[in-house]
């Protein structure tokens, strides 16, 4: 009955890290496009331009990078099949905005690569395919290049600018802007790539389970009926023949053979339920990942011999109040024996917005399967953190029988 909300539980936390490796990519573009900005706006006063100059460039470099986060936006949302120029309508203003900067720029210092270097960055930033995308940033590199070294063999060679060796730095910044800026873009199609192939890995293990269980449940059922319809029909034509003896044997063997359906119904759900206490806890462990939880787990060398029946839907209990109403930064989990009895923890950040009575109920049933096996629940909410303690006593062989 849970499997739906952690599913949701688990899809927005996924859903807000990849989100926030976005606004990573987002402002390692802008950063970097504001860190050659500032070193080309202290190169320009360092070579002494005109006032209006540098308050132009200064103004338009950051009209330049807002124009490039709608590019960005749009970028993030994009269409594989579909082309760089598809939505059209969302890119046309901050290309005009990118090309108008600049030519103005590049009219007012006579750089070239000052120029080009803010054209060449907002083409980058389109829906190009890979393949195409790889090739441009080629070309634009070596363009790049070209009118880098056209300005060093002209403009930094007036004696009258005494910028030095820190020409070569001017012009590598600027061949590298939009090289840095596909590296970037590239990281985050990776990132969305494996997010999706986990996705779609989670989705195919569900599918793959559920057709498992439908197979068992089929061929259980369709046997076990398959030999009851035989025999009540059979139970039907010695009526007929007015032999009722063996007819009430054959409804005999048809209501036993309805109990052997039922039992081998319980066999097969206890089969799908009995899960080793390691492995309950190594999937609540992947769970709580999964979720974007950073979880671990210590869990004691005879684990397995831990009362299953009882700590196995404690385990699963727990997990789920952690997803619920845990803050979703950490969770720490343990089974361990001490002396007589069992020892299961788990501690986990709180939300800020978790009371006590969020998860009470689930704590309730906690608490009455741990009494009725002998054992206790301890419950503590510190400031940020909640942890429960469940102990309960060891059982021998025997007894587990």
């Amino acid at each position: 009955m849970t499997s739906a909300p952690l599913d949701a539980i688990g899809a927005r936390r996924l859903n807000q890290g990849v989100t926030a490796t976005w606004w990573y990519t987002v402002s390692g573009v802008i950063g970097f496009q504001l860190m050659v900005v500032f070193i080309w706006l202290t190169a320009f006063i360092g070579m002494r331009f005109a006032p209006v100059v540098v308050a132009t460039y200064a103004i338009g470099s950051i009209l330049w990078c807002a124009a490039c986060i709608p590019l960005l936006v749009q970028y993030r949302h994009r269409d594989e099949s579909s082309g760089p120029f598809a939505g059209w309508r969302g890119i046309v203003v901050p290309l005009l905005v990118s090309a108008a900067f600049g030519v103005v720029i590049g009219l007012m210092t006579g750089l070239w690569l000052v120029g080009a270097v803010p054209i060449a960055q907002s083409l980058m930033l389109l829906n190009w395919p890979r393949g195409v995308r790889l090739r441009l940033l080629g070309v634009v590199m070596l363009v790049l290049a070209a009118l880098a070294f056209i300005d060093i063999r002209t403009v930094f060679a007036d004696p009258g600018i005494r910028i030095g060796g820190a020409a070569w730095i001017f012009g590598f910044l600027g061949v590298l802007l939009p090289a840095m800026s596909v590296l970037s873009l590239w990281w985050w199609d990776v990132l969305v790539t494996l997010d999706r192939a986990r996705a779609a890995e989670a989705r195919l293990g569900a599918t793959q389970e559920r057709l498992r269980v439908a197979t068992d449940v089929h061929d259980l059922q369709g046997h076990h009926l398959q030999v009851i319809a035989l025999q009540l029909e059979l139970a039907e034509r010695l009526l007929e023949k007015h032999d009722p003896d063996a007819a009430l044997e054959q409804l005999r063997l048809a209501r036993t053979s309805v109990a052997d359906a039922r039992q081998g119904t319980r066999d097969l759900a206890l089969r799908f339920r009995g899960v080793p206490l390691p492995d309950e806890i190594a999937n609540a462990v992947d769970l709580l990942r999964a979720a974007g939880t950073t979880a671990d787990a210590t869990v004691s060398a005879d684990a397995a011999a831990a009362p299953a029946s009882v700590l196995g839907p404690v385990i699963r209990e727990t997990t789920t109040n952690a997803l619920r109403h845990g803050g979703g930064h950490w969770a720490r989990l343990s089974l361990r024996r001490e002396g007589g009895v069992w020892r299961y923890e788990i501690a986990n950040d709180a939300a800020s917005d978790t009371t006590a009575a969020d998860d009470g109920s689930g704590l309730e049933g906690i608490t009455r399967r741990a009494t009725e096996a002998g054992g206790e629940v301890q419950v503590e909410r510190g400031r940020g953190e909640f942890h429960v303690v469940v102990t309960v006593p060891e059982i021998d062989a025997a007894d587990a029988r």
